[in-house]
């Protein structure tokens, strides 16, 4: 395969895109709908929850793209390795470590220091997305030939698809398998996984759900691997993508007739879903950003994306709520109730954002 190895600012710009959903802009969304009423922020402000169970919302979208994203830049990253002459050891050494630092920080994000062992939670967003690219990554190293990576992902999401609705859970107490209860995987993490589930009886970022997980992954890195073509042209490239997401939300919509849509059991349907709604926003980007080199109004997006997992734990650690109400509680108790909220939610995503800017200013990008 002809490669590549430019940095692309739309995928940090995408990156930094996804991560504004967990940087308070959902607050701003619901500020403007109790402000304005109307039926379409009515429904934004739906789309802001994650769906319980079967389903899906605008925000059970952010997880995924965030890993797809990840395996965008995968193909990128090892082509510089391997330019370098870098020894498969080091390579090893490198998606071994860098699994190990996010299964930690998700200890870290779960509340790991405070010893409370009783109640401690294993799973988490951040080790579900470090050990899906793991072995995506390894995958990926290995396969010289795109179909063959294909024939993974296709194997993946239909053996997960059968795996589902054909095996019950043994202490099942109906027919139905896409119910908590029934389920094959939330049993199987009732059952093996160790601490306290996030939902009871099953964990969304459990065990089997990281096969799923490796598919989402792999379909990042298939894209990445397409974008580095020489070859091609980069007006074709982002054509290209659009037709492939395209296809799979059609595919997405078939097979959810089947296979319902699901973030808990990241399901197939689910992947094909959110692995097509992924790839439309990364021809968009891609087509605007880095064909067309509109790339001023990305800026904003690009501070947060080159410092990702660094806002995702620092919303857990810093206090960025007190340092908005600090400066703005004064101005806030002395206007109307809805502007209020406005005013305190765009303060929230401003005081995140200026944090990165000042990381981003001072040269500093946390890498895992």
């Amino acid at each position: 395969m002809e490669q590549k190895t430019n940095r692309l600012q739309s995928i940090d710009a995408l990156r930094g895109f996804d991560m504004c959903w967990i940087m308070g802009v959902p607050g701003i969304i619901y500020a403007l709908s109790g402000i304005f009423g109307s039926t379409t922020l009515a429904w934004c402000s739906e789309q802001m929850e994650h769906v319980p169970w079967d389903g899906f919302h605008l925000m059970d979208l952010v997880f995924p793209l965030f890993l797809f994203i990840a395996g965008v830049s995968f193909p990128f990253s090892l082509s510089k390795r391997r330019e370098r002459n870098t020894p498969y050891s080091a390579l090893y050494l490198h998606i071994v470590k860098r699994t190990a630092i996010l299964i930690l920080l998700g200890f870290i994000y779960n509340g790991w220091l405070a010893l409370d062992v009783a109640s401690f939670r294993f799973a988490s967003v951040l080790a579900h997305i470090g050990l899906a690219w793991c072995f995506g990554a390894l995958l990926y190293m290995h396969i010289r030939k795109e179909v063959v990576i294909w024939a993974c992902v296709l194997s993946i999401l239909i053996g997960y698809a059968l795996l589902n609705l054909c095996v019950l859970a043994p202490d099942a107490i109906g027919t139905n398998p896409f119910v908590p209860e029934n389920n094959i995987v939330a049993w199987f993490d009732r059952s093996f996984l160790p601490g306290v589930l996030y939902n009871g009886n099953y964990d969304p970022e459990g065990f089997l759900s990281i096969l799923l997980a490796i598919a989402t992954a792999l379909l990042g890195m298939i894209c990445g691997n397409y974008l580095m073509r020489i070859q091609i042209t980069p007006s074709r490239k982002a054509f290209t993508l659009f037709l492939f997401g395209v296809a799979l939300l059609v595919l997405s919509v078939v097979t959810e007739i089947i296979i319902p849509y699901n973030k808990a059991l990241w399901s197939s349907s689910f992947v094909l879903l959110t692995g097509g709604i992924s790839i439309l926003l990364l021809s968009l980007f891609y087509w605007v950003i880095d064909v067309l080199h509109f790339t001023r109004w990305s800026f904003f997006f690009r501070v947060i994306g080159l410092n990702s997992i660094a806002i995702y734990i620092a919303q857990r650690i810093v206090d960025f709520y007190g340092i908005d109400s600090f400066f703005l509680s004064g101005v806030a108790t002395r206007i109307l109730p809805g502007i209020q909220s406005l005013l305190l939610s765009a303060g929230y995503v401003a005081v995140c954002w200026l944090f990165l800017w000042f990381l981003y200013k001072k040269n500093i990008f946390i890498k895992v």
